[in-house]
């Protein structure tokens, strides 16, 4: 059983919040060019970034709403935690993190909506913990959301056949996850050459091969290695943290009523 069960509740609101998600990150390529957006290009990841936190909060309520027990908020909070203090360890060593590797195996073995939520805490805990707060942080925590709600709807595999299944993803997972946070910032990016810059009102495919010539000019070379060292963590350690995390979920039992016994009053 799931860690963190999804009812059908907790998916409509997660779609929700995707949906919005999805055009908060891509509004670059739809948004009419006299629209507010288009006009206010600088203004608009503050914009998202209000609303972004407060879809969150309403999805966390969905999700926790009967079936977020004890037993899992320890486990969340405990992974939460371990990818918070790795978080740093990467941080400008070309992209690597071994934080992906806890997200991926966490979201497969305990469940969609615990790696939807684990993802986005994780991420805010971490930004609290080193002082990255900023308007990317609840674009880095919906992006990271999705990489552990995606790694829990993974289609059913066993044995090798998972862990290439997860590897597979992983590598997509990596390399997409700094590709669409590039889209946060880009729009608003002074001084960029015109190959690569947004430029308001014009086409869409013109501003998507812009965009597509930003990443690889500019972050490819950390989404890259962020996928390379994710890949081969899981192809070496992937199957006994899946079996780990499996083996503490069934002993929690998540999900199962607590009942208490009856105490013999001795007269």
């Amino acid at each position: 059983m799931h860690a963190v069960p999804l009812g059908r509740s907790s998916a409509i609101s997660i779609a929700a919040l995707s949906l919005i998600g999805v055009f908060s990150f891509l509004w670059p390529f739809v948004a009419p060019a006299d629209s507010f957006l288009v006009i206010n290009s600088s203004e608009a990841p503050l914009l998202f970034a209000i609303i972004i936190p407060l879809l969150l909060t309403t999805v966390f309520s969905q999700i926790s709403d009967g079936v977020l027990n004890a037993k899992a908020i320890a486990l969340l909070g405990a992974l939460a935690a371990v990818i918070a203090v790795l978080r740093p360890l990467g941080a400008g060593l070309g992209g690597i993190e071994p934080i992906w590797v806890i997200l991926i195996l966490a979201g497969r073995a305990l469940g969609p909506g615990f790696g939807f939520l684990l993802g986005s805490i994780s991420l805010l805990a971490s930004a609290m913990f080193t002082g990255g707060v900023g308007p990317w942080l609840p674009f880095q925590m919906l992006a990271a959301a999705w990489v552990g709600l995606g790694a829990g709807l993974l289609p059913k595999a066993n044995g090798k056949w998972e862990i290439f299944l997860l590897s597979l993803y992983a590598a997509i997972a990596c390399v997409a996850f700094g590709f669409v946070m590039n889209l946060w910032f880009w729009p608003f990016s002074l001084n960029l050459p015109e190959q690569i810059a947004f430029t308001p009102g014009a086409a869409t495919g013109e501003n998507l091969l812009a965009w597509i010539r930003f990443n690889i000019t500019t972050s490819l070379g950390f989404d890259l290695p962020r996928a390379a060292l994710t890949v081969i963590l899981i192809a070496l350690i992937g199957s006994p943290i899946l079996q780990l995390l499996r083996r503490a979920s069934r002993k929690a039992s998540f999900g199962a009523p607590t009942v208490f016994a009856g105490v013999e009053r001795i007269s």
